[in-house]
């Protein structure tokens, strides 16, 4: 067997599994002396990983705005400053067009009647200046790190669509007519994609599955603190959650695909239509 270092748990994890895309079976160790990572593969598959490992990085040069925080490894994308940006836009904007609050706030009666485009608008709306400062401070960091873990586009697409989500359970749960709104549902969307982030290593050792659970526990704990404060929807924040679970889960495989440029671009692209083209009816229907 043959090693290759890593400056990082996390650049190791992305190696393997961008190694085991293309059939290059690897583990994951952590080197004693000197301290730090290493991705074990065969010998005969030394060259082939280099070449793969290389391609890789070639391919997923990270954007200027992402950068380590306190340790290797661990990335923060400043891109969530724009993300706050469109809240504060969005928020202003209601705030002078009254029609904005009627026709895009989540209202159950008139999703059930086809407005599903009031799963996505109402993300964008708050109540007053204290739920935006909320959301905004809390979403700001977790919005960070969700884009540094799976990527620009791509984490900022699967929050928005765990924010749809929770509306979604909202909604479904609702036993009589009610309004909601907040983006509160996509922070604890973020969540959730950060609490299940090593799901894809958890059967190679008693390491990476001490490391899930405890990333399922913190993320609980968070959530408990956040997500369940007297007075909010409780059941959108829930749904964001486990959406973000899901999500995460199903990325974890396949992360070294998503991360690669065109991915995140695409993912983008995708999560623009749905910010304008749900707007867009909204206005419409007014």
């Amino acid at each position: 067997m043959t090693n290759i270092p890593a400056r990082s748990r996390l650049e190791a994890m992305d190696w393997s599994l961008a190694l085991i895309s293309q059939g290059i079976q690897s583990t994951v160790q952590r080197a004693q002396d000197p301290p730090g990572w290493l991705v074990q593969i065969s010998s005969a598959e030394y060259e082939a990983a280099l070449e793969t490992i290389r391609l890789y990085q070639a391919e997923n040069r990270r954007w200027g705005l992402r950068r380590e925080v306190f340790r290797p490894g661990l990335l923060f994308d400043w891109v969530s400053v724009v993300w706050v940006g469109l809240l504060c836009v969005f928020y202003w904007l209601s705030e002078s067009r009254a029609q904005m609050h009627s026709s895009g706030v989540l209202d159950t009666v008139a999703v059930a009647h086809g407005q599903w485009w009031r799963l996505f608008t109402a993300i964008w709306l708050h109540a007053d200046l204290g739920h935006l400062a909320s959301n905004v401070m809390f979403g700001f960091l977790l919005m960070g790190f969700a884009m540094g873990r799976c990527g620009t586009g791509v984490g900022l697409l699967a929050a928005y669509l765990a924010g749809a989500g929770g509306n979604a359970l909202s909604w479904a749960c609702a036993s009589q007519p009610r309004f909601g709104l907040g983006a509160s549902g996509m922070v604890m969307g973020c969540l959730g994609l950060l609490a299940v982030q090593s799901v894809s290593f958890w059967r190679k050792g008693p390491g990476p599955a001490r490391a899930l659970l405890t990333g399922l526990a913190g993320g609980g704990l968070l959530f408990v603190l956040l997500g369940l404060t007297p007075g909010t929807d409780v059941l959108a924040h829930f749904g964001g959650f486990a959406s973000g679970l899901v999500s995460g889960i199903l990325m974890a495989h396949w992360l070294a695909v998503l991360r690669k440029s065109a991915a995140n671009l695409l993912c983008a692209l995708f999560f623009v239509l749905l910010v304008l083209w749900p707007w867009w009816l909204a206005m419409r229907h007014s």
